[in-house]
């Protein structure tokens, strides 16, 4: 084993009609089902879709950071 990490980050957009805690643990949960090592995340954007002057669905973007396994 490594005496260090090396992180990799991806980009996504996590949505929920409920919450922004929502948008981002939907986002967190599809991710882990392809990928391995989630470490953290960070929110970098938050935006949503207005219908008929109500909030329609809350939308986050995140960076996702992953171990590199063998790291």
């Amino acid at each position: 084993m490594s005496d260090h990490h090396t992180y990799k980050k991806l980009e996504l957009v996590g949505s929920s009609r409920t919450s922004i805690e929502d948008a981002i643990q939907n986002a967190i949960t599809e991710c882990g089902k392809s990928v391995k090592n989630l470490d953290w995340f960070e929110v970098v954007e938050t935006r949503g879709h207005i219908v008929n002057g109500q909030v329609g669905h809350f939308q986050v973007t995140l960076k996702i950071g992953f171990r590199i396994e063998s790291s």
